[in-house]
């Protein structure tokens, strides 16, 4: 646990000194990384951004609009990752993992059925919400619906945390502070589940052969 508030403290001081160097660009690009498969979570950039908002250093209305552009900018990069190498990936390599045709069938139809609400939700969840665009490119998911449920997500969820840092003014910290004891554990619940579903997943195919 230590060594996950040392990385977090460094990527937290990283994304502070980001954002008071780079202003609403910073703020863009860390979101950028944070919709991504980096793990720079918003708990830890939308805060601050709160506190300087607080402190008439930027703009409320201004900071939810480049968040939540990069939210979608980093989820588009995440998504057509997906589309176009995702699939060629699980039919190279799928074999070693019981993955196989059958598999991006069963993903493209839950995001052409389901992906919506996925992609929604996606956004409220620690961990999930850098990997989510990834499947939802695999699976096809219609790309407007995809930048409609990213956006409102994404929207809801940065102006939330953001105005949680105004609120506590130069208390913020304690944001981030508890932001760890919800992120880590969801994230260890969440590699349990995907772990117990990867042997299910595997076992299924074990059993059909």
């Amino acid at each position: 646990m230590s060594i996950i508030s040392e990385a977090l403290g460094y990527i937290g001081l990283m994304s502070m000194n980001i954002i008071s160097f780079l202003g609403y660009g910073g703020v863009f690009f860390l979101m950028i990384l944070e919709s991504m498969v980096f793990p720079i979570p918003s708990e830890l950039i939308m805060p601050f951004a709160g506190f300087l908002i607080a402190r008439g250093e930027m703009n409320f209305p201004l900071v939810i609009i480049f968040s939540t552009l990069g939210s979608l900018v980093g989820s588009l990069i995440s998504y057509y990752i997906g589309k176009y190498g995702g699939n060629k990936v699980v039919l190279r390599f799928g074999k070693y993992m019981f993955l196989d045709e059958t598999d991006l069938m069963k993903t493209e139809k839950w995001f052409s059925e389901k992906g919506e609400k996925t992609v929604f939700i996606s956004r409220f969840i620690p961990v999930v919400r850098h990997l989510i665009s990834i499947p939802a490119g695999i699976g096809k998911m219609d790309l407007k619906k995809f930048c409609f449920y990213t956006i409102i997500g994404a929207a809801g969820w940065n102006t939330f945390l953001a105005y949680m840092g105004f609120l506590l003014g130069k208390n913020w910290e304690i944001v981030k502070h508890y932001s760890e004891y919800i992120s880590v554990p969801t994230a260890i619940i969440l590699a349990i589940a995907g772990g117990y579903f990867v042997y299910r997943h595997i076992r299924n195919k074990m059993n059909k052969n």
